[in-house]
């Protein structure tokens, strides 16, 4: 089916799983998740398929093994593409990333090498002033100080500090969620996206998300 807009019973069971992550919860409103929240970011994952690949959602199970938070359920459902790019909706609203998120430890010295050189690691810059310039925020995991052996007054040392490197942007739950607009707003917020997602596909590989 085409994708519709989400209900607003998709961020109401959010703000209820916020309220009560429990396992009583989650049974008694499996049926509105799986209607307003799973099928509709489905469906938007599918249209957007030809120009971004296929994508796929993340399982809404914590894994609590190694975790001191208990709770058995995610507050959000995330979905992304094979390249890197990311959609999350959640009792906010909607949220769109791409970068590098997870990368191993080759990945990482790759990252450095190739921000270390003047002209990929110029080319970065650029790219994240431009996103900067169009209001997404740019995140990632960095280091407190710099990474061995690289200079203190190297030009691009804030770049090098990242250990993940993405940008995101995001929408509260207002009324137009409900409306194909989000086809539109998310498929214009990843063409921003697509120079960040390109230099790490060209530099690093594509990331490693799990699923």
């Amino acid at each position: 089916m085409p994708f519709s807009g989400f209900a607003d019973e998709a961020f109401t069971f959010y703000e209820g799983l916020q309220a009560d992550n429990s396992k009583t919860y989650w049974t008694a409103h499996k049926e509105t998740y799986e209607r307003h929240v799973r099928e509709p970011l489905t469906e938007l994952c599918a249209e957007l398929e030809e120009e971004f690949g296929p994508a796929k959602l993340f399982r809404p199970y914590r894994d609590v093994r190694f975790s001191k938070d208990k709770t058995p359920y995610k507050t959000h459902q995330g979905g992304h593409t094979r390249h890197g790019f990311y959609i999350q909706i959640d009792a906010d609203g909607l949220m769109v990333a791409g970068g590098m998120y997870a990368p191993t430890p080759e990945q990482l010295r790759d990252y450095r090498a190739a921000v270390g050189s003047d002209a990929f690691g110029k080319e970065l810059e650029a790219i994240v002033d431009d996103l900067r310039a169009a209001g997404l925020e740019i995140a990632g995991d960095r280091l407190k100080t710099r990474p061995r052996g690289t200079p203190p007054d190297h030009p691009r040392l804030d770049l090098l500090r990242h250990r993940s490197l993405y940008a995101h942007e995001g929408w509260p739950a207002d009324p137009w969620m409900g409306t194909r607009e989000v086809v539109t707003r998310v498929r214009d917020s990843w063409r921003r996206l697509r120079p960040l997602v390109e230099w790490g596909d060209q530099h690093i590989g594509p990331p490693g998300l799990t699923r």
